[in-house]
Order: structure tokens, then C-alpha cells, then sequence
């Protein structure tokens, strides 16, 4: 299995969002995997600074995090360690809550996740990398794709993770949540904890690919 960081992007513990990262853990370790091979970035947990102190603190040059305040480098590590990140996280107000941008603003620098090229291409370096996305939302699945464009998920995907280099290999999208039902939440936490079982067969498939890779 490779290193997995699930990043839990809602603001208050205990939430929906926390009980399907516990799900998805859940299935990671249904497939035997080691816990020393997840890591968890709880964002209603791990207080930080949402604002920069200085323009500084949103780069890294030549990947010198030592002017970073020990929080930040913390989730720059975690993420520089991650194989695998998967983030969870509530749609509000059409994207995501401010306390993940907050995390991606901080945590995601130049100098550590990506180097400025020429014109819109950057040097990625994340390169390697996968990510999943899930996300709850009360807006169906159309209105959010034709009316919001599928404005957190692509802002995410694309122009975040994918500007570093990091292929996102899945998205669920889990709605209406407002109205469920006590037992279509439970559908949705054993469909996450399957994914969870997944990603975990998936991790250990890509090994010896990876092996084979390093003997080059």
C-alpha cells in the first residue's frame, strides 16, 4: 500500500464529513494496511494561522520551509510524504469551506508542490501523486455541473492538484445530504468505506511497478 493522507476539510468536528474519513480509514484497514501508512489532517483539529503574517509565507524558495511556522510545515511533510491524498469536504456556497483554502494556500507553496515556468506552465513537483475527492452537497449532481460548473471539484482538481502534478483518480459526489435519510447516509458510508478497500487493493497493485521502476 502506498502512503495515504486523507485531509478532512470541514470546519467542526464530529461532522458527516469526519465519519466518512473514518469510513474510508476503515476500509483502508479492512485491506491490511499498516497504520503507519495513514496519515490524517484534521482541519476542524490542527488550528493554524488561515491568514499569511507576511507575502512570504506562501513560498518556499528552493524548497527552504524553515521561515514557516511549524504547523505548516507539518502539512507540507505530510503531504510530501502522501502517496495517495484524499479530501473530504462539504460544498458550501459552491466550493469548498474557507478553512481548505485556507490549508491549500498555506500548505501547497511554491518551492515545495510547484516551480513558476514560462507563460502557464509550471514545473510539477508532485509529479506522481494520485488524489480522490469527496464531497457532500444538497445541489443535484446537474444543477451543480451545469449552473456551478463543478466549481470546487474542478478548482481542486484542476487547478491545484493538477497544476502540481497530481492526478486525481476518482471523485464521489454524495447529495442530497439536507434531507437524507438515517439509512441512505449509511448507504453512503459503506459505499466510501468500499472505496476506502479500493484505493487500498490499487496501492498494493502499483508496487511492483514502482520496484520495477527504481531498478531502471
Amino acid at each position: 500500500m502506498t502512503n495515504t493522507l486523507v485531509i478532512i476539510g470541514h470546519p467542526t468536528a464530529g461532522s458527516f464529513n469526519h465519519a466518512l474519513a473514518e469510513q474510508y480509514a476503515t476500509g483502508l484497514r479492512a485491506a491490511s494496511v499498516d497504520a503507519s501508512e495513514v496519515r490524517v489532517i484534521d482541519l476542524a483539529e490542527r488550528e493554524f494561522d488561515l491568514l499569511p503574517a507576511a507575502r512570504g509565507d506562501l513560498r518556499a524558495p528552493d524548497g527552504d520551509t524553515s521561515h514557516l511556522e511549524p504547523r505548516i510545515r507539518a502539512f507540507i511533510d505530510d503531504v510530501a510524504w502522501a502517496d495517495h491524498l484524499v479530501f473530504f469536504f462539504p460544498q458550501w456556497w459552491g466550493t469548498y469551506p474557507a478553512v481548505l483554502k485556507a490549508f491549500l494556500d498555506r500548505a501547497i507553496l511554491s518551492g515545495t508542490a510547484f516551480t513558476y515556468g514560462r507563460g502557464q506552465i509550471s514545473t510539477r513537483l508532485l509529479e506522481g501523486k494520485t488524489a480522490r475527492i469527496v464531497m457532500t452537497m444538497d445541489s443535484p449532481i446537474a444543477w451543480n455541473r451545469f449552473v456551478y460548473r463543478n466549481a470546487a471539484e474542478t478548482s481542486l482538481k484542476r487547478a491545484t492538484l493538477g497544476y502540481c502534478g497530481v492526478r486525481t483518480i476518482g471523485i464521489t459526489r454524495l447529495t442530497p445530504v439536507r434531507f437524507s435519510t438515517p439509512e441512505k447516509r449509511a448507504a453512503w458510508l459503506e459505499q466510501v468505506r468500499r472505496v476506502g478497500a479500493t484505493d487500498a487493493s490499487r496501492g498494493r497493485r502499483r508496487q511492483p511497478a514502482v520496484a520495477a521502476a527504481s531498478a531502471h
